[in-house]
């Protein structure tokens, strides 16, 4: 699901040697880690609700919007590699 395919279906180019590494992965869970916390704090003191709503609501929302910003980062290193780096992919 989050792995780069090996050629771009729609022209073809060789993705094989792309190295994104960690980078995305450590963006997104700095970014949308201060995004959650900050809006944690910002429910607990506007409408105090108990604990375990605080344990339910928290993973559902971050789970699935850490993969979707991960997914959008990979791509985006990808494109500022193939931009900047192409030499390193072979082109």
């Amino acid at each position: 699901m989050l792995d780069i395919a090996d050629t771009c279906s729609v022209c073809g180019l060789n993705l094989g040697k792309v190295d994104t590494g960690d980078g995305a992965a450590a963006l997104v869970i700095m970014v949308l880690g201060a995004f959650v916390v900050g809006l944690a704090f910002w429910v607990e003191f506007r409408f105090s609700p108990p604990l375990w709503l605080h344990a339910v609501l928290w993973p559902v929302l971050t789970v699935p919007l850490a993969i979707l910003l991960i997914r959008h980062a990979k791509a985006a290193l990808v494109a500022m590699q193939y931009r900047y780096r192409s030499s390193e992919m072979g082109l």
